[in-house]
């Protein structure tokens, strides 16, 4: 769409849009962010990103606290242990927090490593696992950035957000390119196909749950199709954790630790 057509969609005039576009803001009501977003046809997470950016810099806290470091419950914990599927506990920035054996045996060792690589985008960019575990990469790259850039327009001042971009930026080339596109979404239910090392080919079927202690941690759980052959290899990799060869899996993290984010 031309930016003649959104201006006159929204009942603005070219030269006013195209000054919301570079950036200014000041005073710009409410409505007219409402008809802007009306036509563009915006999705519930982009709209909520384009309030986000519009909001004045000097209506922002200038110095907000330092996050608080985000720790999983043990009642979390207790349900991740009682779960009989993969779950995974994702945090701010698409930190990995927690999950449970299952979770851990299908994704990566995130347990193992350093903290600050237990991450989905550090995972998705920067291990080649990644590529070869997930069938569809370039459509799971397209929504980490995604929801990074949602991210990013809610906390603009967070600095190991920062650091993750430069870091991702600086080492890879496909992040570098899907940065450049702005695009923002929030699934919280979709299908991952993934070629697991081990048990070969999985369709699993994803649902996103906010944890209401923190709204900022999200309950993420992966389930196939009862009766289909990914059922049938999800159970292969359940039994598969379960036995002696799964002592080459790291245990969870202590539950006592927090994440400093």
């Amino acid at each position: 769409m031309r930016r003649e057509e959104v201006a006159q969609l929204a009942g603005v005039s070219v030269d006013y849009y195209i000054r919301l576009e570079r950036g200014h803001t000041r005073g710009i009501s409410q409505a007219v962010l409402d008809a802007v977003a009306r036509a563009l046809q915006l999705d519930g997470a982009e709209r909520a990103h384009l309030f986000d950016l519009a909001q004045p810099a000097d209506t922002r806290p200038r110095r907000r606290p330092p996050h608080r470091p985000q720790k999983v419950s043990e009642v979390l914990h207790r349900t991740l242990d009682a779960l009989a599927v993969p779950a995974v506990v994702q945090g701010r920035r698409g930190d990995v927090l927690a999950a449970n054996r299952l979770g851990y045996a299908l994704f990566a060792d995130f347990a193992a490593r350093p903290r600050r690589e237990r991450n989905f985008g550090r995972f998705v960019f920067l291990d080649p696992a990644a590529r070869s575990l997930y069938t569809d990469w370039d459509r799971v790259a397209a929504d980490t950035v995604a929801l990074l850039h949602l991210y990013a327009g809610r906390h603009p001042d967070d600095s190991q957000l920062t650091e993750l971009i430069g870091e991702l930026s600086l080492k890879s080339d496909a992040f570098r390119g899907l940065w450049a596109d702005h695009d923002v979404q929030a699934h919280t239910t979709g299908t991952k196909r993934l070629h697991h090392p081990i048990v070969g080919d999985l369709t699993l079927d994803y649902q996103v749950l906010t944890v209401q202690d923190d709204p900022e941690q999200t309950l993420v759980l992966y389930t196939p199709e009862p009766g289909s052959p990914s059922a049938e290899a999800l159970g292969l990799l359940a039994s598969w954790t379960s036995t002696s060869t799964a002592e080459a899996l790291p245990p969870p993290p202590p539950r006592t630790d927090t994440w400093a984010t």
